[in-house]
C-alpha cells in the first residue's frame, strides 16, 4: 500500500481517517482523537515515528491515495446488503457470490466491528504475509473474485473490489497476485489487499500503459469469417463486411428484425476461436431478454425497456470500458448491444467511437442494433421491414447499408461486386 504522509493525513476529515484505519485494521480506531489517530496510522504503516519533523511530500498525491483507500472501503460497503429498520430474518441479503458483506446478526450491527476483538489487527498483519495467485472473475456488480482453482470456485478464493478492479483494469481471465487479509465479522470472503502482479508483470507498469483513447489504430483489415449457410448472414458477411474493430449499427423500423440479426450473429461468433465475445441488453422487451439468456452468449447486463436511460447508459459504458481493457492488452473483444434506441445521441455515440482496431495489437468491435445510424459507423446494415415481414430473407437494405473501405475486408473485387449489387437494387 501506498505510504501517506502525517501532511495529508492531517488534513484528511476524521470520517476519512476512520475508512483507512479500518482498512489498516487499526483495533479501536473511533475511540482514538484525530491526532492520535494519525500516529496510530503512521505508526502502523512504519512510516515515521510520532515525534519527528514530517517530511515534505506531495500532498496532493498523497489525497488522492487517501482518496482512493476510502473510496474502496466505500465500494465494499455498499456491496454489503442492508436491512430495513424493525425487520427480521435474512430479508435483503445478497446472493453470496456478489458480495463479501453478511450482516444478519444485531450484534454486528450494535458493536460494528470496535470491540471484543483485540487480536483482529495481529490476525490481519500475519494473513497479509500470504500471498495468493489465481484468475480473475469479475461480477455484475463491478467486483469479483480471485479464483485460485478456476474455472470453478473453492473455498479459498479471495474478493477483490470493484475500487481494485477498476484501479487496475482488471478483466476477467487476468491472473493476479497479491497479499490478502482475513474476513472480518460482517464478511464473507478473504480481501485481496492489493494487486502485486498482473499477467505476471508488475501493476504499475500495466496501469501506466498509453491510454486508450492514444493508441494508434486502422481501418479493419481482418473479416470476420461467418462461414454460414443463413441468408441474412451470407449476405452480412459479402454485402456488409465485418472486421476486427469494427463499429457496426443494425438499423431499421419496428419489426425488421434487428434483434434477430443480432442474435444470429451472436451465434455465429461464439464459434470464433481468439475473440472474447460479450453482451449487454438494454431496452429489449421482456421476451427478447429471455430468448438471449437461452442463447449461446451469456448477457453481461439485462435491462428491459422499463429500465431508466441512464441504468441503460450505465450498463453500456461499464460493458465498453471491460471491452477497451482487453483490446488495450492485446486481446481481441467483440461487444454486443441491443439496443441503444433508449440511450442519450452523445453517450451511444461515444460507446460506438471505442471499436478500433489497434495498430500491431487487439481490436474491439462493437455491433449494435438501432432504429437508425448513430453517426460514425464504419458499417451499417439496413434492415427491410416489408421483407422481413414477407420472409423474404435476406431482408437487407443495400440502400441504406455498406462498408466503409470493403476493399480492406473482400478485396478489390468483393468491393467491386458489392458496388454492382448496390447499383442493381437501386435501379
Amino acid at each position: 500500500m501506498t505510504v501517506l504522509h502525517r501532511d495529508a493525513l492531517e488534513a484528511s476529515p476524521l470520517a476519512d481517517l476512520h475508512a483507512i484505519a479500518s482498512e489498516l485494521g487499526i483495533d479501536g480506531y473511533r475511540r482514538l482523537r484525530k491526532a492520535d489517530l494519525v500516529d496510530r496510522i503512521l505508526e502502523h504503516q512504519g512510516d515515521e515515528p510520532a515525534a519527528a519533523a514530517p517530511e515534505v511530500a506531495d500532498e496532493d498525491e498523497d489525497l488522492g491515495v487517501a482518496e482512493e483507500i476510502v473510496d474502496e472501503v466505500a465500494e465494499e460497503a455498499d456491496a454489503r446488503p442492508r436491512r430495513r429498520r424493525g425487520t427480521r430474518g435474512g430479508r435483503g441479503r445478497a446472493p453470496r457470490e456478489e458480495s463479501n458483506g453478511d450482516r444478519g446478526e444485531r450484534g454486528d450491527r450494535r458493536d460494528r466491528g470496535d470491540r471484543g476483538d483485540r487480536g483482529e489487527e495481529a490476525d490481519d498483519t500475519a494473513r497479509r504475509d500470504e500471498v495468493v495467485e489465481g484468475v480473475v472473475e469479475l461480477l455484475g456488480n463491478g467486483s469479483g473474485f480471485v479464483r485460485l482453482s478456476p474455472p470453478d470456485p473453492s473455498d479459498g478464493d479471495v474478493y477483490i473490489s470493484a475500487a481494485q478492479v477498476r484501479r487496475c483494469e482488471l478483466v476477467s481471465g487476468d491472473r493476479v497476485s497479491g497479499p490478502v487479509r482475513r474476513p472480518r465479522r460482517s464478511e464473507r470472503y478473504p480481501s485481496l489487499v492489493r494487486v502485486d502482479t498482473i499477467n505476471g508483470a508488475p501493476a504499475e507498469e500495466v496501469a501506466e500503459g498509453t491510454p486508450y483513447d492514444e493508441l494508434p489504430c486502422a481501418f479493419p483489415s481482418v473479416r470476420f469469417e461467418l462461414g454460414s449457410d443463413d441468408p441474412t448472414l451470407k449476405a452480412i458477411e459479402w454485402l456488409t463486411p465485418i472486421g476486427r474493430g469494427s463499429r457496426v449499427v443494425i438499423t431499421g423500423g419496428p419489426r425488421a428484425g434487428k434483434t434477430e440479426a443480432l442474435r444470429r450473429l451472436a451465434g455465429a461468433l461464439a464459434g470464433t476461436e481468439g475473440l472474447e465475445l460479450s453482451l449487454v441488453l438494454t431496452g429489449v422487451r421482456p421476451e427478447e431478454a429471455a430468448e438471449w439468456k437461452a442463447g449461446p452468449v451469456e448477457p453481461a447486463a439485462t435491462l428491459t425497456l422499463s429500465a431508466s436511460g441512464d441504468a441503460q447508459s450505465h450498463a453500456l459504458e461499464r460493458a465498453v470500458e471491460t471491452a477497451q481493457r482487453i483490446a488495450a492488452r492485446g486481446g481481441h473483444a467483440v461487444l454486443l448491444a441491443d439496443t441503444l434506441d433508449a440511450i442519450a445521441p452523445a453517450t451511444a455515440r461515444k460507446a460506438l467511437a471505442a471499436a478500433r482496431a489497434i495498430v500491431d495489437g487487439g481490436s474491439l468491435t462493437i455491433i449494435a442494433t438501432a432504429t437508425k445510424p448513430i453517426g460514425g459507423e464504419t458499417t451499417v446494415i439496413g434492415l427491410d421491414a416489408t421483407r422481413t415481414a414477407a420472409r423474404n430473407f435476406p431482408a437487407l437494405d443495400l440502400a441504406t447499408s455498406g462498408t466503409l473501405r470493403p476493399e480492406l475486408l473482400v478485396g478489390d473485387a468483393g468491393a467491386d461486386a458489392i458496388a454492382a449489387a448496390r447499383a442493381e437494387s437501386t435501379d
